[in-house]
């Protein structure tokens, strides 16, 4: 066979246009023996790209936990899986689509979407819940109501009509993303653990199989775009964007689970970021094996497609799976079917190289373990770090107190980060498949979704406090997990494992890379207190514009499981008459808080510390009482602290709440009402004394604070009517997005 053919000379210019630096086009040539073609150039950038490689973040990744009794498979493949009992597992995984979302917000939020949906289905799962974490830049900035009406929509326009019910999500605002927003995505599925499919190609002689849409030009260099800094040039970038089509995808689910009920299949992979090149690339290398194709079989929407072009596009809707021989007529009967293409464009072979035909001609040759498993992984000598200096803390006597407690409620509950997101997940369908449970209506700690004809529910949610990250990225890390665990906790589930998006700087400036690491760290350190393991993830970096960059963001998407959905309970307070109990520790922690920001106007001081002991004892015995029975309303405490959280669930059942100030003792008051201490919940109860002599037993803080009734939030002599509180905590969105 003669040597590939090369389409072009290799420039410096044309080697720092694909993302490489000197020394990785040196490995490069080292790998191959000679100097690449263009195709060749093209796969090797993609594939060493930081959206494909992890080179600057697994060095550290890998000191994650990522097992435990319940885990069935952790990171490496599509998705993680947990076990759930009687047969069947939780499938899952949030991603990001960050840069694509900014450059065109409905179709980069849309192909998120689809992306991560086909990361769960692949492996056998049918999706049940599609989840959000959106971050957006200051309502001030010209660009962010375009921004955040495109990216609802798009959310919105795939999930609703592929037939996956949106349940819950996060949406934050800050100038620090003006120039790069984040757009994270997650979906769970459920499969029975007898029918999970994984990716790595085995059988020399197997067919290899395309399946889905056509490709076409678009998404091509995705992956590398993502793995650069925006500048003024960001908007010609709009062609490496992917064009979704959501009604495809929705055949392509089926078509593969009824696949899937076959015995046809050997492994099976989306084709996400870096397209055809990643999931033949990874599925051979994980096998062991080689593959080679024939590009004349790919089916195509464009003409005169080139092998580089088809390599490295990112159209959407498609899969590639190797096939047990003699089943491909079988296979291809389902496609057709579901009105699916269906070619056959490969084989495998034994010679761990990926040979690439093209009209006849060899047009590829690279050794598949070298490149791929040769990636490089960048350590403390190549991204050094620095860690970010703890600031100090704040003292609460300090900060002014206000006028009228209550006002400042209003306020607050009124600002961009704290006002309903109901203009938002109105747009999402939250109900479609049936088995979107009421304490999971987006607003609650988690959602909750039943495992279809059963009494088990799954609990999701996702979280992250980026002020917290960027003053203390270790404590930021640690009260990014406790707060997904206390989100599950506060619904009755018992918190299982995690998923996380690692949004992050140009990781080059080492107090960007001291901030990765510091929340790795952080991470880390509450998982194994929290037995809480991370199972899937993705790491997104270089969001930044012109070297501004974002706050540090490592959502955390998080799955948990209720034996009976029936004992669950939501954070409103439907009833009068119930007493309000406060469990933990209250010190009255002003640093980073909303109050600081929203009233005063400051941004600065330590973040609450996360003791993680507390929070696993506390949590345990939140999800015990829930699970006897003897709560009504729960809700965790975070942003905006305890008055926040009961003006919460009072407007969420529609009952108001009196606090007894006497609770708040030697504290300011303010600093009790408003400060954001961990570990904490709020739970309205019938049987006050039960519950608190429980607490002494267990070692728990708690503390009778409060009851219930009438129509208003009353506090110290102050009150406000609930409709005042609903009218400012409604309106602030959908004004914003109304004006013009």
């Amino acid at each position: 066979m003669s040597a590939p053919t090369v389409e072009s000379e290799i420039t410096p210019e044309i080697i720092a246009e694909h993302g490489l630096s000197e020394a990785e086009y040196d490995k490069v040539l080292e790998i191959m023996g000679r100097a690449p073609n263009i195709t060749e150039l093209g796969i090797f950038s993609v594939m060493w790209s930081e959206h494909c490689s992890y080179k600057s973040s697994k060095h550290w990744l890998k000191t994650l936990p990522t097992e435990a009794p319940w885990v069935i498979c952790g990171p490496g493949e599509n998705a993680g899986i947990i076990d759930i009992g009687d047969g069947q597992a939780a499938i899952f995984k949030m991603e990001s689509h960050n840069h694509p979302s900014y450059i065109e917000p409905y179709q980069g939020a849309a192909t998120g979407v689809g992306g991560i949906l086909r990361d769960v289905f692949t492996m056998g799962a049918r999706p049940v819940a599609n989840m959000n974490a959106l971050r957006f830049g200051s309502p001030e900035h010209p660009k962010t109501r375009h921004l955040v009406d495109g990216v609802v929509a798009g959310i919105g326009g795939y999930g609703n009509c592929v037939g996956v019910p949106t349940v819950g999500g996060e949406c934050i605002f800050h100038s620090a993303y003006d120039g790069n927003i984040l757009v994270n995505a997650m979906t769970v599925g459920i499969a029975d653990t007898d029918k999970i499919f994984y990716s790595a190609a085995s059988g020399a002689g197997n067919p290899i199989v395309y399946v889905g849409s056509k490709t076409g030009r678009d998404g091509i260099h995705g992956a590398t775009m993502a793995s650069a800094e925006f500048d003024d040039d960001s908007d010609e970038k709009r062609p490496t964007v992917q064009v979704g089509d959501p009604f495809t995808e929705k055949l392509l689910i089926e078509a593969c689970l009824e696949l899937m009920q076959t015995d046809c299949i050997v492994g099976i992979q989306d084709m996400g970021a870096a397209g055809l090149t990643s999931s033949a690339f990874e599925m051979a290398s994980k096998g062991g094996m080689g593959v080679e194709l024939d590009l004349d079989q790919v089916p195509q929407r464009e003409e005169n497609m080139t092998a580089y072009e088809m390599m490295l596009s990112e159209s959407q809707e498609r899969m590639l799976m190797v096939l047990k021989p003699g089943s491909e007529d079988e296979a291809r009967a389902i496609f057709e079917k579901w009105e699916l293409d269906f070619a056959i464009v490969g084989t495998l072979t034994e010679t761990g190289r990926m040979v690439l035909m093209h009209h006849g001609r060899m047009v590829a040759d690279l050794p598949i373990d070298p490149l791929a498993l040769a990636s490089p992984e960048y350590d403390e000598k190549e991204r050094p770090w620095t860690p970010t200096p703890p600031p100090a803390a704040i003292d609460a006597e300090s900060i002014a107190a206000p006028n009228d407690p209550l006002a400042a409620l209003a306020k607050i509950l009124g600002a961009p980060d704290m006002a309903s997101k109901r203009w938002i997940w109105e747009q999402y369908d939250h109900m479609v498949m049936g088995d979107t449970l009421g304490h999971g209506r987006p607003g609650g700690d988690a959602a909750l979704v039943r495992v279809h004809g059963t009494d088990k529910a799954l609990a999701v949610t996702t979280d992250c406090t980026p002020r917290y990250c960027v003053a203390d990225p270790v404590q930021g890390g640690r009260q990014a997990v406790a707060e997904t665990w206390r989100n599950i906790t506060a619904v009755g589930a018992k918190p299982l494992a995690i998923t996380d998006c690692m949004n992050f700087g140009n990781p080059e400036r080492p107090e960007i890379m001291g901030q990765f690491v510091g929340a790795i760290e952080g991470m880390r350190e509450a998982c194994v207190a929290l037995e809480f393991p991370v199972v899937s993830g993705n790491v997104s970096l270089y969001n930044e514009t012109k070297g501004e960059a974002i706050l540090p963001t490592p959502a955390i998407g998080a799955v948990g499981l209720i034996e009976n959905a029936n004992k669950s309970v939501g954070l409103g307070i439907t009833k009068a008459g119930l007493t309000l109990i406060l469990i933990g520790d209250t010190e009255g922690h002003l640093g980073q808080s909303m109050y600081l920001r929203e009233i005063e106007g400051r941004e600065d001081g330590a973040p609450p510390p996360v003791d993680l002991a507390t929070e696993r004892r506390n949590g345990d015995f939140v999800r015990a009482q829930i699970n006897d029975g003897n709560v009504a309303a729960c809700h965790d405490l975070s942003d905006g602290g305890l008055l926040i959280g009961a003006a919460e669930m009072a407007m969420a059942g529609n009952v108001g709440v009196t606090l007894d100030a006497d609770a708040a003792s030697t504290l300011p008051l303010h600093a009790w009402l408003f400060g954001e201490d961990q570990a904490r919940y709020l739970i309205a109860a019938d049987n006050a004394a039960a519950l608190l002599a429980d607490a002494k037993t267990a070692g728990v803080s708690a503390a009778q604070i409060g009851v219930s009734g009438g129509d208003a939030v009353a506090v110290a002599g102050f009150s406000i009517a609930l409709s005042k509180l609903k009218l400012a905590h409604e309106s602030w969105l959908p004004d914003f997005m109304n004006v013009g």
